[in-house]
C-alpha cells in the first residue's frame, strides 16, 4: 500500500482514485491504539512489545496493494515474478528502493506527493480501529486471506495453500475497506527494523541505524 497526499489536500473526501494509474485511497482519521502484541499471543516475536500509539493527521492508504499494471504504467515494465497471475495482481519481487522510484516516478505523473506508510500508520490501518489480532478478527483461515492455510492459527480451520498471489481485493476487506492487509505480498514501510519503545509514542517513525527496513502484512507464502 502506498499513502498520500499533498499538504493542503482535501482532508474532507472519504477516498481519493489517482487518475492516471486508478489506485483508489482511503481516508484514515486521527487516533491512538494498542501497537503490538500480548505476551502470550501465538508466533508472537520478542521485539512487539505493546505499547500505546498516538497519530495526530490524517492520511490516505491505498485500498488496495500496488497492482503489476499500475506498476508498469508508472514505470514502463514489469519485475513481477508472477506476470501470469494476471494485471490486477499485486506488483512484487520489489525492493525497497525500487519502490522509492516507482513513487517519485509516481508524483511527477500525478501532481501529488506519495510515500509508503509508517509501520505505525500501517498497523492502524490494519487493525481498523480494533484490538484483534489480525485486524479481521482473533483468528484467520485461507479462505479469508492469501496465506499458507496448511498449518493454520490455532483455533481457526486448516485451508488451502494457493502457492501464489492473487488479484488484489480477492478477499473481504476490513471494517475500514482495506483489502489483503493480512496475506497476498509482503508490504513495505518506512521504518527502520528498531525495537519497539515500551511507552507511549506520538507519530513514531523508526529510525535506529539499521539497514533491515520493516515489511508488514505476511504473504502467500507464509503461515498465519
Amino acid at each position: 500500500m502506498l499513502a498520500c497526499c499533498s499538504p493542503g489536500f482535501d482532508e474532507g473526501l472519504p477516498s481519493w482514485t489517482e487518475p492516471t494509474t486508478g489506485m483508489v485511497f482511503v481516508r484514515i482519521k486521527p487516533g491512538s491504539f494498542d501497537m503490538g502484541a500480548p505476551a502470550d499471543e501465538p508466533y508472537r516475536e520478542a521485539q512487539e512489545v505493546l505499547h500505546r500509539v498516538t497519530l495526530t493527521q490524517f492520511f490516505y492508504i491505498g485500498r488496495f496493494e500496488v497492482t503489476q499494471r499500475q506498476w508498469e504504467t508508472v514505470m514502463g515494465e514489469n519485475p513481477s515474478q508472477f506476470q501470469n497471475c494476471g494485471s490486477d495482481c499485486p506488483v512484487e519481487n520489489v525492493n525497497f528502493f525500487e519502490v522509492a522510484k516507482f513513487v517519485t516516478a509516481l508524483e511527477k505523473l500525478s501532481g501529488e506527493k506519495f510515500r509508503l506508510p509508517t509501520e505505525a500508520e500501517w498497523e492502524y490501518a490494519c487493525r481498523a480501529g480494533g484490538g484483534s489480532v489480525f485486524g479481521i478478527g482473533e483468528r484467520i483461515s485461507s479462505a479469508m486471506a492469501n496465506f499458507d492455510g496448511s498449518d493454520p492459527f490455532p483455533g481457526a480451520d486448516s485451508g488451502p495453500n494457493r502457492a501464489r498471489p492473487t488479484p488484489v481485493g480477492s478477499f473481504d476487506g476490513n471494517a475500514w475497506g482495506l483489502h489483503d492487509m493480512n496475506g497476498n505480498v509482503w508490504e513495505w514501510t518506512q521504518d527502520d527494523h528498531c525495537p519497539y519503545s515500551e511507552y507511549p509514542v506520538v507519530d513514531p517513525l523508526a529510525r535506529c541505524g539499521t539497514e533491515l527496513r520493516v515489511i508488514r502484512g505476511g504473504s502467500w507464502h507464509y503461515g498465519p
